[in-house]
């Protein structure tokens, strides 16, 4: 088990435990933290799992592909390690990984 440490825009933090091998939009659903939606369920197709990763937990975090691309270019608060929390699957390397989240979903 690793923990993942969402802080909402309001510097408000939630620490939640997580399994590898789910996701941090999984995580932040089943674990009740404001502001994360997954309106489409993990597919990549809504955007409203947009986190922004700490800048020292960024490359662990693999490197979005082309659809996430798409869906993050849409973010008006799109920030250089912006990632959609569906597709940055949690692994034993990230625990303790901090994640902001922005004031608005879209």
């Amino acid at each position: 088990m690793g923990k993942v440490t969402f802080i909402e825009h309001d510097q408000t933090k939630h620490v939640a435990e997580f399994k590898h091998g789910s996701s941090l939009m999984q995580i932040a659903v089943d674990n009740a933290i404001p502001g994360i939606d997954g309106d489409c369920g993990g597919e990549c197709a809504c955007g409203t799992c947009h986190v922004i990763i700490a800048d020292e937990w960024f490359s662990k975090t693999g490197v979005p592909n082309e659809e996430e691309e798409q869906m993050l270019s849409m973010t008006p608060e799109r920030a250089s390690t912006s990632r959609l929390g569906c597709q940055v699957i949690a692994t034993d390397a990230m625990d303790g990984i901090f994640v902001y989240l922005p004031e608005f979903q879209m």
